[in-house]
């Protein structure tokens, strides 16, 4: 069985705890669409599907004000950027997402507790979701606003999960 790191539940609560307390709730949210679909869907299918699904500030765009989204977005992005201390919290908390993942992945499986693949599976698709996520700040940095992003992101993320999907063994290969 593949061990689990602590969860953010389990330690005492740190500023950055604060910041980051909804992403509990998208951890196992992440894990129930998973481990809860449909018999003959991929975890890769599964995982497209909830990632591409409008959350937080582009949910809000559609339904109120999307200046006001973008000013929420650009702070947001600011504070996070700006604060080592967040972003090594971030880091802490998708280390312990993909540890769950991999571990569904693994049970789901039966794969040996010593095998590589539940784990390269799990950081390929967090890895897609981080891209995605770093991928918003730097347009977000960059003067994108939220109606622009919620056009981009999905197909930027999208062209990502394909690329997952065929597999990079022709990709970028030296001319």
């Amino acid at each position: 069985m593949l061990a689990k790191p602590t969860s953010p539940s389990r330690r005492s609560s740190t500023k950055e705890d604060l910041f980051y307390s909804g992403l509990e709730d998208f951890e196992a949210e992440l894990l129930a669409a998973i481990g809860g679909r449909e018999p003959g869907e991929s975890a890769l299918s599964a995982f497209a599907r909830f990632v591409l699904k409008p959350r937080g500030v582009f949910v809000m765009a559609e339904d109120a004000d999307p200046a006001e989204a973008t000013r929420q977005l650009q702070n947001i992005t600011r504070v996070v950027t700006d604060s080592p201390a967040l972003l090594a919290r971030e880091r802490e908390i998708f280390e312990s997402y993909t540890a769950a993942l991999a571990q569904l992945l693994a049970d789901e499986t039966g794969a040996d507790p010593d095998s590589l693949e539940p784990w390269v599976a799990a950081h390929a698709l967090m890895g897609a979701h981080r891209a995605s996520i770093d991928y918003v700040r730097r347009r977000t940095l960059a003067g994108a606003g939220v109606s622009q992003l919620a056009r981009e992101v999905p197909r930027q993320t999208r062209l990502a999960i394909d690329s997952l999907e065929r597999g990079f063994g022709g990709y970028a290969v030296k001319a």
